[in-house]
């Protein structure tokens, strides 16, 4: 069997983490996949109940801190230069004393100023300098540092935020040299990976066992080190991660071609050369018994992945990814041409006769609709300000419990807010009532959510399937009768909403809003509305939602005969 028992190299924990704006989450591969199934049919927990951690730190709030400490240690540095540059006036009057006094001592010492300054230098002077070299001028930045390391991001949250890009890498096709140069589309900052931390990332890969990963970033590392790159790490810790990712793959032939690159460069390393005669010899025994290999598999029956992602829990995750990246979508052209854009006044609304709102008919079945220029981006700067202190990471409800729970499913940050908070709470509220018909004061509160880069929502539905735990009995209220989803910002690339049930893609819009049932009329669950939300590959996502329930809304949805109208 290959060794490999390489020591832990930062070893991070692989639970989920909270406080990435969202940085961080799920990524296929990792170890936990059994624990997705259990709750494969999720479903959003609202506004009902708490629970969770509270965030207490957001990532601008980091860039902050990170700006206060530069500046702290700036501080720093002029005081050691001020020391320093007093030593140096020390050193130069020393100095010429020195090189005068040495040149005639008895002659020098005659004068009795000179032996007085002497015994003072010597006494006190030397004394003073002493301090002053041991002086700490560290205290004020060592203090700042203290302070803000309070705030600063765990082991998990790294973890996080690598399994963030390697989910993006995923989702949206991208190769590492892509992620590494930072060339993705709607950026405005340059950035880049150095190879270590390509290195990083292929390590975090390798402690989640999955080398399909590792050897993607672990090969990055080493071209980008071929390419003349100064770094801190050298190619043989690539080259000894990379072989071992490349053999658990069942790529033999490469894995023997990696180590004795690996022995070029270090012939005593001890790993390398026992796995270089163990690679030998299986190939040895496969030339001569092709039956000790089943499969491509090593007689010693060592577990191995195919190259690629693994598969996980997600039945529908290459429809997802597909419409992710734009791809897929399955609207012909002749149901196309009974979509519409028209004014809408919510049905002679008295606050929207005079003034209709635009309304765009997004999907036809279900039938989805797009509100346009329906809340204004003072309303949603107030909005988001009320939310950001209360934002706490997205749960989910289990199916078998009922319970709210954090999974690797959703990742990003909610809160909610009461009507009596500010009157703009309200007004939008109202507003939703007028647009949609729906009495909203059996639905849930306004739920506000923020998804940074990676962030996403896998597909799931908003209703609970009747199977699950009744979550909503004590309220009272039935299900989730339908979805009102308000877009607070543009995103520069990523973070669709997507029904892969039907093949749909919304794309957020600043200032827009989004409306569909989840049940029919005849209050059967919809499963066409299966729905997610993409991760963000660039930008910051920002929504707020309400769901509906059915109390209230006999008259105005009466309910159907028919099962699916």
């Amino acid at each position: 069997m290959v060794n490999h028992s390489y020591k832990s190299i930062g070893s991070i924990s692989s639970r989920d983490i909270a406080n990435l704006e969202l940085l961080g989450g799920f990524f296929r591969g990792a170890s936990g996949a059994q624990l997705i199934v259990a709750i494969l049919d999720v479903t959003s927990t609202g506004c009902c109940k708490d629970g969770g951690r509270f965030i207490h730190v957001h990532m601008a709030d980091l860039i902050n801190t990170e700006k206060d400490l530069v500046t702290s240690l700036k501080d720093y540095i002029l005081a050691e230069e001020s020391k320093l540059e007093q030593i140096k006036k020390w050193a130069n009057k020393l100095d010429q004393l020195t090189a005068t006094a040495t040149k005639d001592p008895e002659e020098y010492l005659g004068h009795p100023v000179n032996a007085f300054k002497l015994m003072k230098r010597l006494n006190t002077d030397w004394s003073e300098l002493e301090n002053l070299v041991l002086k700490d001028m560290s205290e004020g930045f060592i203090s700042n540092l203290t302070l803000q390391r309070q705030y600063f991001p765990t082991d998990e949250d790294q973890t996080g935020a690598a399994k963030a890009l390697l989910r993006l890498q995923d989702t949206y096709n991208l190769d590492t040299n892509t992620i590494s140069r930072g060339n993705l589309p709607g950026v405005k900052y340059d950035s880049f990976l150095t190879a270590e931390d390509c290195f990083e990332l292929g390590i975090i890969a390798y402690n989640e066992a999955d080398y399909y990963h590792t050897e993607l970033w672990m090969e990055q590392a080493l071209q980008q080190l071929d390419d003349g790159e100064e770094s801190s790490i050298d190619k043989v810790s690539v080259l000894d991660y990379l072989s071992y990712a490349v053999y658990q793959q069942e790529d033999l032939n490469k894995a023997l071609e990696l180590t004795k690159k690996l022995l070029l460069l270090d012939p005593e390393h001890q790993r390398a050369n026992e796995n270089l005669k163990y690679f030998q010899d299986v190939m040895s025994k496969e030339d001569s018994n092709h039956s000790s290999m089943e499969e491509g598999h090593p007689k010693e029956g060592s577990k191995t992945k195919k190259k690629g992602p693994s598969v996980d829990h997600l039945p529908e995750r290459k429809k997802y990814e597909m419409l992710c990246r734009g791809e897929g979508v399955k609207m012909t052209p002749r149901r196309q041409k009974k979509l519409f854009c028209r004014y809408f006044n919510g049905n002679r609304n008295p606050r929207y006769v005079l003034g209709p709102v635009k309304q765009e008919d997004e999907w036809d079945r279900p039938r989805i609709v797009r509100f346009h220029d329906i809340i204004t981006d003072e309303e949603i700067t107030r909005i988001k300000e009320l939310a950001k202190p209360k934002l706490k990471r997205s749960q989910v409800l289990g199916p078998k419990t009922g319970m709210s729970l954090t999974a690797h499913v959703r990742i990003s940050k909610s809160a909610c807010l009461y009507d009596y908070e500010h009157p703009v709470v309200e007004r939008v509220n109202q507003r939703i009532q007028d647009m949609t018909g729906l009495d909203i004061s059996t639905a849930e509160l306004l739920q506000i959510a923020n998804y940074g880069i990676g962030g996403q929502y896998e597909p799931h539905f908003d209703f609970l399937i009747e199977n699950d735990p009744d979550h909503f009995k004590e309220l009272g209220t039935g299900n989730r009768i339908a979805t009102w989803l308000f877009y607070m910002s543009d995103v520069a690339a990523g973070g669709a909403t997507v029904f892969p049930e039907v093949g749909a893609a919304v794309w957020p819009r600043k200032g827009t809003s989004v409306f569909w049932y989840n049940l029919f009329k005849s209050g059967k669950c919809d499963y066409r509305t299966r729905h997610a939300a993409c991760p963000v590959l660039v930008g910051n996502k920002w929504i707020s939602n309400k769901w509906i329930h059915e109390r209230g809304q006999e008259f105005r949805r009466p309910c159907s005969l028919s099962e699916q109208d």
